[in-house]
């Protein structure tokens, strides 16, 4: 039994090392949680906004980069406040930072594009 345990071990742990690597150089990443998938799917796509979205956007002097990078990046979708369900594109609302959210986001995310209708400062 210690044999058979023993050459297991020997297979396994450089098999996980070689996958790991491939994974990695390829940019794989394992995105299995709604939040994550949604986030993921939503970066890309091409970014649309509506005047009001851009108004609010100078107004709170947010750049797209941070918009991407930070906001949707480390935001939480509120599923019980979004319609994932809605055809034919589904709609979300976004809270950033996930916790004592100062940011609260609203688009939809169709096959192309991502446009981005309401941004509301918390506090």
């Amino acid at each position: 039994m210690l044999k058979k345990l023993k050459f297991y071990i020997i297979g396994l742990v450089p098999g996980l090392l070689i996958v790991f690597v491939i994974l990695n150089q390829k940019g794989a990443s394992c995105s299995y949680f709604p939040n994550d998938r949604v986030t993921a799917e939503t970066l890309t796509k091409d970014f649309t906004y509506t005047p009001t979205f851009k108004t609010e956007m100078e107004l709170h002097k947010i750049t797209e980069k941070f918009l991407k990078d930070s906001i949707i990046s480390e935001g939480k979708v509120d599923f019980d406040k979004s319609n994932a369900q809605a055809k034919p594109c589904p709609e979300y609302l976004i809270l950033y930072p996930k916790k004592n959210p100062h940011f609260e986001i609203n688009y939809s995310k169709c096959r192309e594009n991502a446009e981005f209708t309401t941004l509301k400062k918390l506090r």
